[in-house]
């Protein structure tokens, strides 16, 4: 009987592990990723939380809020926090949201004067909805028809891995217009059934993030993959991927031909050809705008959110990340990776030496703004 007792209790604990993670959906196109958000806000019972960093007051924006104005007013919770930068500051265009009793905040309004280049510089990159506490969404989708044919990554992952994510936006919420974050509590690791939630505040020295990267990079033994919109790493990250290769580990980066920030490639421009010649495989995706955010090591641990592989998302911006090793999500992110690469050419090293002295003028000149993209 002991025994029997035993065995249940492992079993039961067991499968408790298996299934804080019961579906996962991942979303390359944002048409069906809001569809997908839309329905599941309809269907809510309870409660929506919702933290991003670009709402527009275009279709899209419209259709997602007046899905949640319907909400909250068939009495569901619902929490919006959206930033100053990608969204604007003013809540006109959620007011049936509060109207129906809703709750809106908007994230570090501007201040003017001195203000406007130091804690008006601090944005909210976090792109997290939670609804029902049994649902979430994690990934580099805003909610814009801006973006709407960009190449983006999203996971809608069902289970209790989902309340982890809404307390980090109920800390978010009453905290909208901190600056600075000495706490522990605001970037401390989450470390939640195998998983781990990694958060980033401005801060020029702990940029959790940016060190996760670097132990994970150090730590490969097979292959690197990395995808990101904005790629500007600093001199450790690059040391790190080409001490990489030197292992004999496969370093891929794979970036937007053209983002839709110029500047930005152009100063990223300077740092490719170094790069390739340290041996890291460098692919362009081409149809249009990859803005998903990306890290696969080994093909056994995944990094998946909202940072950029670049100086400002690492020092100045509100961020998080996803990390784990689950097989499900894993083997989807892998499916990922393989259709994107079907749609890439490769670096030209040659063509890159050659290109424009505007260019390379440019990028120079650029170099003393890299935090600020």
């Amino acid at each position: 009987m002991l025994f029997f007792l035993i065995f249940v209790f492992i079993k039961d604990g067991f499968m408790s592990f298996i299934n804080e993670v019961t579906d996962v959906k991942l979303f390359n196109a944002n048409v069906e990723l809001y569809s997908s958000m839309e329905e599941d806000i309809d269907n809510a019972k309870q409660s929506i939380h919702l933290e991003i960093y670009r709402f527009t007051k275009d279709l899209v924006g419209q259709q997602i809020r007046d899905a949640l104005s319907r909400a909250a007013l068939r009495g569901v919770k619902v929490i919006l926090l959206v930033d100053a930068w990608g969204t604007g500051s003013s809540l006109s265009f959620f007011s049936q949201i509060l109207k129906n009793g809703g709750q809106v905040r908007i994230f570090n309004t501007f201040r003017l004067g001195t203000r406007l280049f130091t804690q008006s510089h601090r944005r909210n990159h976090r792109k997290i909805t939670v609804i029902d506490d049994s649902i979430c969404y994690i990934g580099s989708s805003n909610i814009s028809g801006y973006s709407l044919k960009w190449r983006e990554l999203t996971l809608r992952i069902t289970g209790s891995l989902a309340k982890p994510f809404r307390y980090i936006i109920e800390l978010d919420f009453k905290t909208y217009q901190k600056y600075i974050y000495t706490k522990k509590v605001f970037n401390r690791v989450i470390h939640f059934r195998g998983f781990e939630i990694i958060r980033d505040v401005p801060s020029i020295y702990k940029q959790k993030v940016m060190r996760k990267y670097l132990y994970l990079i150090r730590n490969a033994t097979k292959s690197i993959y990395i995808e990101s919109p904005y790629f500007l790493p600093g001199f450790r990250l690059r040391k790190a991927m080409s001490e990489a290769v030197e292992r004999g580990v496969q370093v891929t980066v794979v970036l937007p031909k053209h983002s839709d920030v110029s500047l930005v490639d152009f100063l990223r421009n300077r740092y490719l050809g170094q790069i390739y010649k340290s041996g890291v495989n460098i692919a362009f995706y081409y149809p249009d705008n990859l803005h998903s955010k990306l890290m696969i090591i080994d093909n056994t641990t995944f990094a998946v959110g909202s940072t950029n592989f670049d100086y400002r998302s690492f020092r100045y911006m509100h961020e998080i990340i996803l990390l784990g090793k689950h097989p499900d999500i894993l083997k989807q992110l892998l499916l990922h990776t393989e259709t994107t690469l079907q749609s890439v050419e490769k670096f030209n090293y040659g063509f890159w030496k050659n290109r424009p002295l505007i260019e390379k003028i440019i990028s120079w000149l650029l170099i003393p703004f890299r935090y600020l993209f």
